[in-house]
């Protein structure tokens, strides 16, 4: 077993400020050498321009390039890096698995990924300058893999495939600009359906009215659905899928069992390692890092790295009325000896 942390990172602020503050923190850490190192064996393919990259976040939320201009002023990084980087718009992304459930007044979602990618940042942002707070992890700093706003919408996804990628955003960068910028399912709905995919996911929305829409989205098209489950396939645009679905239906059903039940069962049903929802496939970039829960009604958040734990319980709705939260980390443990990008100096591509 190896232990491993989440830093729980805490800012109220302008989006440049907290860009800057975030690259003063990244500026000598293991996750950019490492990130560095990474690139120099998976060749980068970034040719996009500046203006380009501008207009398309801007369009959704304009504070987010804000957040690039303090990091890349922090870094002392050109603007192509920092975009590149960070910037989540026409960027390749791997394939991951997770798991999401909804309930009466919950979201519950594994994040199933690969350790050499998890930078282990639990994020508290609230923006004096544009944007709704936000709570959740990050994944590229500026993205958010799952994550609650301060009206009460919830956002996870789940990967589909990469095949034929599209000019658009990567699913972290949607996931920040949603919670970024809508405030129900039903203007989430709607943004997801405007928005350019790069690649293609599921984006599962959830807010306090207990409705949560499935939207299926690839570069070629977006179909909602709604669902209490979602795991790696579309039920929609069965045409996209991957050919090899037998564990994803087997993560589906193990929901779908279980049935209906408060948030503390589902969270149990998704975090415990012997309920058949929990993965230990690290080494096929689909194991279980984390598990979030997010309850909207009560403006609580719950997280849990590694499986068999008890959740860390976060109260947003203190947090966004000026009480900080007392934690500084987040411990857990994970099955495997596989490097974690922000742990271990050795978590790039070059060495297995």
């Amino acid at each position: 077993m190896k232990k491993i942390h989440s830093d729980i990172l805490q800012f109220r602020g302008s989006h440049y400020d907290f860009g800057y503050h975030q690259g003063t923190l990244l500026k000598e850490s293991v996750t950019v050498q490492n990130r560095l190192k990474q690139w120099k064996v998976r060749i980068p393919r970034f040719t996009v321009s500046e203006k380009e990259v501008k207009e398309a976040i801007e369009k959704f939320a304009p504070g987010v390039w804000q957040e690039l201009l303090g990091l890349r002023d922090a870094l002392d990084w050109t603007m192509e890096r920092t975009m590149m980087e960070f910037g989540g718009y026409r960027t390749n992304y791997n394939r991951s698995g997770c798991s999401i459930m909804t309930g009466p007044d919950f979201l519950v979602r594994n994040y199933d990924y690969q350790p050499k990618t998890y930078e282990g940042r639990y994020v508290f942002f609230q923006p004096e300058d544009q944007g709704y707070a936000i709570a959740g992890p990050t994944q590229r700093i500026t993205g958010r893999m799952d994550g609650m706003n301060e009206k009460g919408l919830v956002l996870g996804y789940n990967f589909m495939h990469r095949k034929k990628p599209g000019l658009g955003f990567i699913c972290c960068m949607i996931g920040r600009l949603v919670l970024e910028s809508c405030a129900n399912v039903e203007e989430a709905v709607s943004m997801l359906k405007e928005i350019p995919h790069r690649h293609s996911f599921s984006y599962t929305v959830y807010d306090q009215s207990g409705k949560t829409y499935v939207l299926e989205a690839s570069p070629r098209g977006v179909e909602m659905r709604e669902s209490s489950y979602c795991t790696n396939h579309f039920e929609i645009m069965k045409h996209e899928n991957r050919n090899h679905l037998v564990d994803s239906y087997k993560r589906l059903k193990a929901m779908q069992n279980a049935g209906p039940r408060q948030a503390y069962q589902a969270f149990r049903l998704m975090n415990d390692t012997d309920m058949g929802v929990f993965s230990k496939k690290y080494k096929s970039w689909a194991g279980t890092i984390h598990t979030s829960a997010y309850l909207p009604n009560e403006m609580v958040t719950w997280f849990a790295l590694g499986g068999d734990r008890e959740p860390v319980v976060f109260d947003f709705g203190k947090w966004l009325k000026g009480e900080d939260v007392m934690l500084e980390k987040i411990t857990g443990e994970v099955d495997t000896s596989i490097p974690f990008v922000h742990m271990d100096k050795d978590a790039h591509f070059s060495k297995k």
